[in-house]
C-alpha cells in the first residue's frame, strides 16, 4: 500500500514533467516562424493581406474542431489527443520542407494549426486535471516558459543554419528553408517520443461517471468574448511587425531578433513566478494588468526611432504578456467543473483562435489601405476595452482548499 500510494503521488509529477519536456521540443521552430514567414512570404511574392493569411490558417484548424475536440477529451481521454497533436507537429516539419509557393506554405500551416487544435488543448487540460486551485499560475506559467525556451533555442539555432546556408547555396531561399525545416523534424520527433513515454491518462473519474453542470456558464461566455476581441487584435499586428519594423528603422531582420532576445529570456524565465502572483492575488489584476501593458506598447511602436527603446518596449511588453496569460488559463480552470474541463478549454481557445483567424485578414488590408500606423492604434483601443471588460464583467471565483 505504501508503494502504491507513492507511486500515485508521482505519477503528476512524471505527467507533468514529461509534458514540460514534450512542449518544449515542439516550440524549437516556433520563434524562427514568427520571424522569418513573413520574409520568406515575400520572398515568393506574397501581399500584405496573404502574409496575414499564413498567420490567419494556423488558427483555422483549431476554429472548426475545438468546440467538438473538448468533449471529445472529457468522453475519451486527454493522451490521444495530445499524441495526435505531436504528430501533426511532425507532419507539419515535412510540409514546411516542401512549400516553395504561396499556397504550399499556406497548406503547411494548416496542417500545422491541425497539429496545435489537439497538443494545446490536450495540454492546457492535463496541467488543470493535476493541479490545484492554489498552483494553477505556477504550473501553467511554467508550461510558457517550455514553450519560451524551447523557440528561443530553437531560434538561435535555426538563425545559425540559415546564416550557415546563405553562403553555402548562394541566397537560395528555396533550399534554405527546405533543409532548415528538415532539420527541425528531429526535435518535434523528441516531442513525440517524450508525449509517448511519460505522460499518463489524467482525465477525472468525474468524466466518466458526469455530473450535472454547465460547461457554457455566464463567465466563461464573458471570457470567451473578451479573449476573442483582444486574441483578434493582437493577432491583427504581429505578422505585421517585422516588416514595419524593417520599413521604419532599416533593420535587418538578425538585429530584430537580438532585440527581442531579453523579451524572449523574460517569457523563458518568469511565467512560473508571475503565476504565483496569480496564485497570491487572484486571476483579474495581473489579466488587467498584461492589456494595459500591452496597449502600451502597442500605441508606442509606430514612435520608435531606435532599438534600444525597441528592446525596452518588448521587454516590458513580455513581462506583462507573462502575468496575464497564466492568470487567464488559470482562470478557465478555477470556473470549470473536473468533468467538463476539456469542453471549458475547447470553448475558451475556439473564442481564441477565432479572433486570431480573423485578426491577421484584417490587419494586412488595414496596412495596405488605412496607414502602416494604424493597426498598432487600433490594437490600443481594443486592449484597452479588453481591460475594461476584464475589470467590469468578470468575477473571481471564491477560493478553494
Amino acid at each position: 500500500m505504501q508503494q502504491k500510494s507513492s507511486d500515485t503521488h508521482n505519477a503528476p509529477h512524471k505527467t507533468l514533467t514529461a509534458l514540460w519536456h514534450a512542449v518544449f521540443w515542439v516550440s524549437f521552430p516556433f520563434g524562427i516562424l514568427s520571424f522569418v514567414l513573413p520574409i520568406y512570404g515575400k520572398e515568393l511574392g506574397a501581399t500584405a493581406l496573404e502574409v496575414g493569411g499564413f498567420f490567419s490558417v494556423i488558427s483555422l484548424a483549431p476554429v472548426i474542431v475545438r468546440p467538438f475536440l473538448g468533449r471529445a477529451m472529457d468522453r475519451w481521454g486527454r493522451r490521444p489527443f495530445l499524441l495526435l497533436g505531436l504528430l501533426g507537429y511532425v507532419v507539419a516539419m515535412g510540409a514546411f520542407c516542401l512549400s516553395d509557393t504561396v499556397w504550399l506554405l499556406t497548406v503547411a500551416r494548416f496542417v500545422q494549426g491541425l497539429g496545435q487544435a489537439f497538443l494545446w488543448l490536450a495540454a492546457y487540460t492535463i496541467v488543470a486535471d493535476v493541479t490545484t486551485e492554489a498552483g494553477r499560475g505556477r504550473d501553467f506559467g511554467s508550461l510558457d516558459e517550455a514553450v519560451n525556451r524551447g523557440a528561443i533555442i530553437g531560434t538561435m539555432a535555426g538563425f545559425a543554419v540559415v546564416l550557415s546556408l546563405e553562403g553555402f547555396f548562394d541566397l537560395d531561399w528555396e533550399r534554405i528553408w527546405f533543409w532548415l525545416f528538415a532539420i527541425y523534424t528531429a526535435p518535434a520527433l523528441l516531442a513525440l517520443w517524450n508525449g509517448w513515454r511519460g505522460t499518463d491518462e489524467t482525465r477525472p473519474q468525474a468524466a466518466e461517471q458526469p455530473i450535472e453542470s454547465r460547461p457554457i456558464s455566464g463567465q466563461l461566455l464573458a471570457l470567451m468574448g473578451i479573449v476573442f476581441v483582444t486574441g483578434a487584435s493582437t493577432a491583427m499586428v504581429w505578422p505585421l511587425l517585422m516588416i514595419f519594423l524593417q520599413d521604419a528603422l532599416g533593420a535587418d531582420v538578425d538585429v530584430l531578433v537580438w532585440a527581442y532576445l531579453p523579451a524572449a529570456l523574460i517569457g523563458a524565465f518568469l511565467p512560473s513566478h508571475m503565476g504565483r502572483i496569480a496564485d497570491r492575488v487572484g486571476r483579474k489584476k495581473p489579466m488587467i494588468a498584461g492589456l494595459l501593458v500591452g496597449a502600451l506598447a502597442s500605441a508606442l511602436i509606430p514612435h520608435l526611432r531606435g532599438i534600444v527603446p525597441l528592446v525596452i518596449l518588448w521587454a516590458v511588453e513580455s513581462l506583462g504578456y507573462t502575468a496575464s496569460v497564466p492568470a487567464e488559463r488559470a482562470f478557465v480552470a478555477d470556473i470549470a467543473g473536473e468533468d467538463i474541463r476539456g469542453a471549458s478549454y475547447g470553448l475558451y481557445t475556439f473564442a481564441y483562435f477565432l479572433g486570431a483567424a480573423l485578426g491577421p485578414l484584417v490587419g494586412g488590408w488595414v496596412y495596405d489601405n488605412a496607414g502602416h500606423a494604424m493597426p498598432f492604434y487600433l490594437n490600443t483601443a481594443v486592449l484597452l476595452v479588453g481591460a475594461a471588460l476584464v475589470t467590469t464583467a468578470l468575477r473571481e471565483p471564491r477560493a478553494t482548499e
